[in-house]
């Protein structure tokens, strides 16, 4: 197994609450998949784990090394959790080739938040070896 990049964001809770304020719907659709949402929904304060969720995006954006340019999707990235809460990703659309043409194999993503703040760190590996 070898390191590929790694990617780490961190996001104010307050920034994400102010968007969701002025445009909730456009921001959650355009942002989250549809099993993002679901998950968001489940929270009786969902800014966190939104805040977070977006973090995560980021993270993996940055461990990719592209940036939001190109075909890039706000939904080429899904990040679920496992049965045991563990925060996992799935990449399509640009996302998806990009990753496969930089040889990664698997994304570890970690999530954190508190009440103001939530931080992410993505690492691509290739488990090829």
């Amino acid at each position: 197994m070898n390191i590929i990049s790694q990617g780490i964001d961190l996001v104010e809770c307050s920034r994400i609450a102010a968007i969701l304020d002025r445009h909730q719907k456009r921001f959650l659709f355009r942002v989250l998949t549809a099993k993002e949402r679901e998950a968001a929904s489940r929270f009786a304060d969902a800014i966190p784990h939104i805040s977070g969720r977006f973090a995560a995006k980021e993270a993996v954006l940055k461990a990719l090394g592209t940036g939001w340019r190109g075909q890039i999707s706000w939904k080429d990235i899904e990040v679920t959790n496992n049965s045991l809460g563990k925060p996992e990703v799935q990449l399509s659309g640009e996302c998806s080739r990009i990753a496969q043409k930089l040889g990664v194999t698997r994304i570890l993503l970690s999530i954190s938040h508190t009440r103001t703040h939530a931080v992410a760190s993505a690492i691509t590996l290739d488990d090829k070896n």
